[in-house]
């Protein structure tokens, strides 16, 4: 039974679907003969020993051999680790361990060297590495040295994880699995058995009715006989998705124990039956073997002792064919057993005697083992003592190269900020002169839009309603009128010397301005003026920015209207944004054109487009948008109310 465990653990490692096998190596066979390139022959060299891993550990040995003679001659280190791994996993098949653990010591050498100096194909050398390390945690678990295999498991299943590699993840899960059950750690073992079972049928990997037996198995060592068969059942119905004759034949095997241990003799029998037959489609005499002590021991505790006898000698028998010491030990010992109770004492003494060299030989080979385990476990820590000094050396070298490179770098680095400096400084003196040209346009344009929102026209007009009002012996409306006058044109004076001016002010402006032209009109409309509490005393905006907006509205939008008219100035804060809404109840500005087509349209059209180059201006200064928006106000049932304008600018203080 421990044999078989061994072999079982090795499969489900190395566990490949055998169907089309001769097919893909013939395909591969022929992609090797007709290439010319080496590079690709280490390749298709590599691809058909693997193949044969599970068939032919000869030829296996062969191909590998090849690879790795034309890979050390072309330097192709990726390929050569690989055939080392190949050639390793030969010997295992062959049971040569140490010879095995040499290859994989090298493999991995070469692996991580390739990965310490940054390989182009890094997914191939991270898939070689987990495969050696998953193949030397085989060969320790053999050796029994559980320490160890778990140690190179657990590094396998990281880079496995790593690269995203589902199937092989699973498998060395399985293999975690195998390794804490033979150390009696049930809980962990099942964890690992649970994580590999789950991963496999996420994937539909062929190999999950194997998993899924070793979880029956874990439950009924434990006695837990109804989880027991829950995963039996489990797994017989993966077997017959995933046809797998070995695996099902040692599923069939554990059912027939659990029969027997839940008292059911008959269904044992049944199941044990059935592994017979899995067992022989494949000629597994090591299955076949296990089998038949099974039953020869079932029908002892039954007392059927001819039926016993004759599955005993046939365990003994096949044992002895196949050089199995422990099974023919097992064995022997069922044939004394047998033979006593048969009252058949000659018989059962030579049978015991038998069973005493089978016991004695599997003494001394467990001792030579042992004695092989020790003397290779201390050449693997020699090697890999010696591997550590050299990796020690080589790391040291890379750290000077490294430094080397270092300095490199850092003089070229050097030499790039300089030309950038230079550069740097040329593009800052051409950005400079293209600020001191816009500043430049900015101050003149500034000075247009002050000068054209106090137009002639304007004034003019101030002064004739003046003198209008002294004919008319409306002294004190002329008075007032002047004084208001004087007032706009004493502030757009004193703004014409700022940037910006706070909010408060240019409602003062624009209070003066709105004044003059109801005095001016006859009162023909109303206003007012609002703003919001979250706008602050130091807010500030470009001085006379919203006057051709009102002057416009006024003139373009409520005095055609020939009735009373109103106009309302909002300033509030919106996120980062100073809005200032602009609303008359006026014809719209569409009819004003149609009305009005040639009046004032020069002195309309500098001014809008003066203001947006200034909106243009504040933009480029603050780095934040600042924009105009012009649109018609209308009903329901789409009839003109007004216009409205919003300058969207940004917040500013006054400094």
């Amino acid at each position: 039974m421990k044999k078989f465990l061994q072999l079982f653990f090795f499969c489900l490692f190395l566990a490949t679907n055998l169907f089309g096998q001769n097919k893909r190596v013939d395909s591969l066979v022929n992609l090797l003969n007709q290439t010319q390139n080496e590079i690709e022959k280490t390749q298709f060299l590599n691809a058909i020993a693997d193949v044969y891993k599970s068939s032919n550990p000869k030829l296996m040995e062969n191909y590998a051999r090849q690879a790795l003679q034309l890979s050390q001659k072309i330097k192709y280190k990726a390929e050569e680790g690989n055939a080392l791994l190949n050639l390793g996993i030969a010997q295992i098949i062959s049971g040569n361990y140490p010879k095995a653990i040499d290859f994989f010591s090298q493999a991995k050498l070469i692996f991580e060297n390739e990965l310490a100096i940054g390989s182009k194909e890094e997914l191939k050398v991270k898939s070689g590495l987990a495969r050696t390390y998953g193949s030397m945690g085989i060969v320790f678990s053999e050796q029994s040295n559980y320490a160890k295999a778990l140690q190179y498991h657990i590094k396998a299943v990281a880079i496995y994880e790593e690269i995203k590699d589902e199937e092989k993840t699973a498998r060395v899960y399985n293999n975690i699995g195998i390794v804490y059950r033979t150390q009696k750690e049930d809980f962990k073992a099942l964890d690992y058995f649970s994580r590999a079972q789950k991963l496999q049928k996420r994937i539909g990997d062929e190999t999950v009715g194997i998993t899924t037996t070793n979880i029956g198995n874990l439950y009924l060592q434990q006695k837990n006989y109804e989880k027991a068969n829950q995963y039996y059942l489990e797994a017989k119905q993966l077997f017959e998705k995933y046809p797998n004759d070995r695996g099902q034949g040692e599923l069939f095997n554990n059912i027939g124990l659990y029969f027997k241990e839940t008292n059911n003799q008959p269904k044992a029998f049944e199941s044990w039956e059935l592994a017979l037959q899995s067992f022989a489609k494949i000629d597994d005499r090591f299955g076949t073997s296990d089998t038949y002590l099974l039953m020869g021991e079932c029908y002892y505790d039954q007392k059927r002792f001819t039926e016993a006898l004759e599955y005993a000698q046939k365990a003994a028998k096949l044992s002895k064919d196949l050089n199995v010491l422990e099974g023919t030990a097992l064995a022997e010992k069922l044939l004394s057993s047998i033979y006593e109770k048969l009252n058949n004492s000659t018989a059962a003494f030579t049978h015991f005697k038998l069973y005493k060299i089978a016991q004695d030989s599997l003494i001394n080979h467990e001792n030579i083992r042992k004695s092989v385990q020790t003397e290779m476990n201390y050449e693997f820590e020699k090697k890999e003592a010696l591997q550590k000094k050299e990796q020690e050396k080589k790391e040291v070298l890379l750290a000077e190269k490294s430094k080397r490179q270092a300095l490199q770098t850092i003089f070229i680095a050097l030499f790039i900020l300089l030309l950038m400096g230079i550069a740097f400084l040329i593009y800052n003196r051409m950005q400079l002169k293209k600020t001191l040209t816009l500043q430049k346009e900015l101050a003149e344009y500034e000075q247009k839009a002050l000068h054209l929102q106090m137009n002639p026209h304007f004034v003019f007009n101030c002064l004739g309603s003046i003198s209008s009002f002294i004919v008319q012996n409306g002294t004190d409306s002329a008075i007032k009128y002047l004084s208001k006058f004087s007032k706009l044109m004493r502030l757009t004076l004193e703004y014409s010397k700022e940037s910006l001016i706070p909010i408060d002010k240019e409602i003062e402006s624009l209070q003066n301005y709105l004044e003059l032209e109801q005095l001016r009109f006859n009162n023909v409309f109303d206003f007012k003026i609002s703003k919001s509490k979250e706008i602050e005393d130091d807010m500030a905006l470009p001085p006379l920015l919203l006057q051709p907006f009102v002057e416009n509205a006024i003139i373009h939008g409520l005095i055609p209207k020939k009735e009373n008219g109103i106009i309302s100035v909002d300033f509030s804060i919106e996120k980062e944004s100073l809005i200032c809404t602009i609303v008359d109840n006026g014809i719209g500005f569409e009819k004003s054109k149609e009305i009005k087509e040639n009046l004032v349209a020069i002195h309309k059209s500098m001014a809008l487009d003066i203001t947006k180059k200034r909106l243009e201006m504040m933009e480029a200064s603050t780095a934040q948008k600042a924009k105009v928006e012009i649109k018609e106000i209308k009903n329901d049932i789409s009839e003109i109310q007004g216009t409205k304008v919003v300058l969207n600018l940004p917040i500013q203080y006054i400094k």
